[in-house]
């Protein structure tokens, strides 16, 4: 019989999609049958006083979380988020409730062996509830006890040879996506990437000493499958620099009806037949593509790299060859000052090890930042305020045209007159004509 009612939290396995609160319940009942045998170094009944605290804040329709504190590994400021009920008597199981950040490796590529090391660890030492994954990329472990926090971190790097992740006013952990390993698209190698810098950046991912938390992510082309330039500070995105290459015969192929577009996924929907004009052409942001019905040509000047074109026709377009990355900055969810997209600080910038270039830019970011940036507040905020601007100044980085959409009218950057050859004048009159067009 189950330790506390939870009417509330019932309602929730009634929908049709899969419900944590019934994984919770078998988490709970596995752990009491296994009480005994396995000898918990936290009480086995961690899950059920979990579900029982959670009721109670439906029930109140407030949270009974307390953060108690700093509380962590010795050497480490981060990895580890403290978490005390206000409860402790009613709900002993969860008195203690501290969340564990794990490091992922570079592409979340784990072996099986290596996953059932960590959940024997979490089974013995933690509440058995696990989270792959959170926001910030780590396996996140919650629920153990402050004095298994030490031993949990002796088991990870003696005997997993795995390090905590970041949390706090850090470098979070880094985050990659599969890159070359899986995907044709990657202009450079992510995955080495991640781990390269995450290598170097030892001390800032553990030892907190920014104004607020830092991220970078790495994509390896502009499809963003890890969000990078939506959920980083600083995020690598990979693109080119030529041409698109195009295959006519392909373009043709599809046209004709041979190709299935999007990789003939379609989600069970018939499109009809393939329309080049209005599912690539009149979708292009930038209007660089036009097709005379025998021939399909880009404007490579014109093109932002927006992946549609290639999405829609793989076997017939394909990334340049003259890789690299482009670097955003900035973006953020909405915890104090809204929500923000990433900002194009450099537009190309080589992508190979040892990443000399890149780091180059992320120190002169930091040093300025942590200069400059008030408490708790994340690096677009510092843009914000003291303007994108000065950002490219304190990092020595010319303004470019890709730095704004229309002379004049971008708030963070005032180019200076003789920074522009020509004038403004002959600028703003060549824009409004190709727009015009």
């Amino acid at each position: 019989m189950a330790k506390h009612a939870t009417p509330l939290l019932d309602q929730l396995e009634s929908g049709p999609w899969p419900s944590f609160v019934s994984d919770l319940k078998q988490l709970a009942e596995s752990r009491a049958q296994n009480a005994q045998g396995l000898d918990y170094q936290i009480p086995s009944d961690a899950p059920e006083d979990l579900l029982g605290i959670m009721e109670l804040s439906y029930e109140d329709k407030e949270s009974h979380w307390k953060h108690g504190g700093i509380v962590g590994v010795f050497g480490y400021g981060g990895g580890v988020i403290g978490r005390y009920c206000d409860q402790p008597e009613k709900f002993p199981g969860v008195a203690h409730f501290h969340t564990v950040r794990v490091a992922q490796p570079s592409g979340k590529y784990y072996s099986s062996e290596y996953l059932r090391g960590i959940c024997d660890i979490w089974d013995l030492r933690g509440s058995g509830l696990t989270n792959l994954h959170g926001s910030t990329g780590d396996m996140i472990l919650v629920g153990t006890q402050t004095p298994q926090l030490e031993e949990i971190f002796y088991e990870l790097t003696h005997n997993m040879d795995v390090d905590l992740g970041g949390s706090g006013s850090n470098l979070r952990t880094p985050a990659a996506c599969l890159g070359m390993s899986r995907c044709e698209y990657a202009c450079y190698n992510t995955q080495l990437a991640c781990y390269q810098l995450t290598q170097d950046y030892q001390d800032e991912l553990h030892r907190p000493a920014f104004p607020y938390k830092f991220k970078f992510k790495f994509d390896g082309c502009p499809n963003g499958c890890v969000a990078a330039m939506a959920r980083s500070d600083f995020a690598v995105i990979g693109t080119w620099k030529d041409d698109i290459k195009i295959d006519q015969d392909a373009v043709k192929a599809y046209v004709a009806g041979e190709f299935a577009p999007n990789a003939g996924a379609h989600s069970g929907r018939d499109w009809g037949k393939f329309d080049l004009q209005k599912e690539v052409i009149d979708l292009c942001p930038s209007h660089c593509m036009s097709w005379d019905g025998n021939k399909l040509s880009i404007d490579t000047k014109e093109c932002v790299r927006c992946m549609h074109c290639i999405n829609t026709m793989p076997r017939a377009l394909h990334i340049g060859d003259d890789r690299g990355a482009s670097i955003l900055v900035g973006a953020k969810a909405p915890i104090l000052d809204g929500a923000q997209m990433g900002s194009l600080l450099v537009p190309f910038i080589p992508a190979e090890e040892p990443f000399d270039e890149i780091k180059g830019v992320i120190e002169k970011i930091w040093d300025w930042w942590m200069e400059e940036g008030k408490n708790r507040e994340r690096l677009g905020e510092t843009i914000r305020r003291l303007s994108f601007q000065k950002l490219l100044e304190v990092t020595e980085l010319p303004p470019v045209p890709q730095h704004v959409l229309e002379p004049r009218t971008n708030p963070y950057i005032l180019f200076k007159e003789e920074e522009v050859p020509g004038g403004w004048t002959r600028d703003l009159a060549a824009y409004r004509e190709r727009h015009q067009r």
